[in-house]
């Protein structure tokens, strides 16, 4: 395996910094937080700037809130500053790690996204017969720190980066204490229940790191179980064959491999016939269609219908019914929802 030294320097680096701040920027201009930072930009940059060089960073308090779709998850956002120290580290170690990923993970990487990971999908269910549906349960909370350590250290063989990462990773320690039902497994004492473990699901460095952390898992599918038909977005992973008696021996190699990692699977995942439809990413994936999830219609109905009422209210302006709309349609076209988007939309009177 190659190792990498002597990174740090390009971690803090004026250059790296000040582009670390324009992606932690994007898009974000108009919240409070960047506008507080933007406002003194050039000393806010120079501090923290400083700070890296010197190893006196320390991270600051995150903001949690929950959001329910399309279930009730704890989201954790750590301070401005902070993200761009994230986008910093991110920019010089990302593409190491990224070489290595498999060609069919598709979250939180260029030129992958949910869209392509549904094209897969829907390809491999016209090749194969049977797919096995597995999630992780708890999967953020779950991720355990001293495995995502070694696993990063196992190519950076910097200090000054490695102690950059510890700094992020115990920020984030109790942050996603609560979420986490102690798991046991083979060979555990009761001090497994006082291991750090958890990413808050907020951090770019988290979404990165998830992708790090089920790397070897997704080789282990392609190389040694032989899937030649497999899907990755997150922890959420389907795998094509055609018997359902391969499906069931490669559930149980999965589960033996993420227990390494100190993961578990979601009970009840079994193999089905693909015609039955894949719900994946807000979609039902058929060999010839695609469909959106019912309760995703039933959640952008309710929404529309609060944000139009707002409109009339003089609460919201015409742009945002308009960003709404554009941004559903841009999702949903995805699927054949031809029908469904006229639907929805005939009745909305501005």
């Amino acid at each position: 395996m190659k190792t990498y030294r002597h990174l740090y320097q390009q971690v803090c680096d004026w250059y790296n910094v000040a582009d670390a701040y324009r992606r932690a920027r994007k898009g974000k201009r108009s919240k409070p937080a960047a506008a507080m930072f933007e406002y003194d930009q050039e000393e806010n940059l120079i501090t923290l700037h400083g700070e890296l060089a010197a190893k006196t960073y320390q991270p600051g308090p995150y903001h949690s809130f929950y959001i329910h779709e399309p279930k009730r998850r704890l989201i954790s956002a750590a301070p401005f500053r902070d993200r761009v120290v994230h986008h910093a580290l991110c920019n010089v170690i990302e593409p190491i790690f990224e070489r290595s990923f498999v060609d069919d993970s598709y979250a939180n990487r260029v030129g992958k996204g949910t869209h392509r990971a549904l094209d897969r999908c829907q390809q491999y269910a016209r090749r194969f017969g049977y797919v096995l549906q597995i999630d992780v349960q708890q999967f953020f909370p779950a991720i355990d720190h001293a495995i995502l350590r070694a696993i990063l250290a196992g190519k950076i063989h910097d200090d000054d980066v490695m102690w950059l990462i510890d700094q992020i990773l115990s920020s984030g320690v109790g942050v996603l204490s609560e979420q986490y039902t102690m798991r046991w497994f083979d060979g555990d004492n009761l001090l497994a229940a006082l291991r750090p473990r958890g990413l808050p699901i907020g951090n770019l460095t988290s979404q990165f790191w998830a992708n790090c952390f089920l790397n070897d898992f997704d080789h282990f599918v392609k190389r040694e179980l032989k899937c030649r038909g497999y899907v990755r977005y997150v922890d959420d992973a389907l795998l094509f064959a055609d018997d359902k008696a391969t499906l069931h021996d490669w559930r149980d190699a999965c589960v033996q491999k993420l227990a390494a990692l100190r993961l578990t699977l979601h009970p009840g995942a079994h193999p089905r016939p693909v015609t039955e439809g894949i719900p994946f990413l807000g979609f039902v994936v058929y060999p010839t269609h695609r469909l959106v999830k019912r309760r995703k219609v039933v959640h952008y109905k309710r929404r529309l219908k609060a944000l139009v009422a707002a409109y009339h209210n003089g609460e919201a302006d015409q742009q945002q019914v308009q960003a709404s709309v554009r941004g559903w349609i841009n999702h949903v076209r995805y699927g054949d929802t031809w029908g469904l988007r006229q639907a929805i939309l005939q009745d909305v009177v501005l």
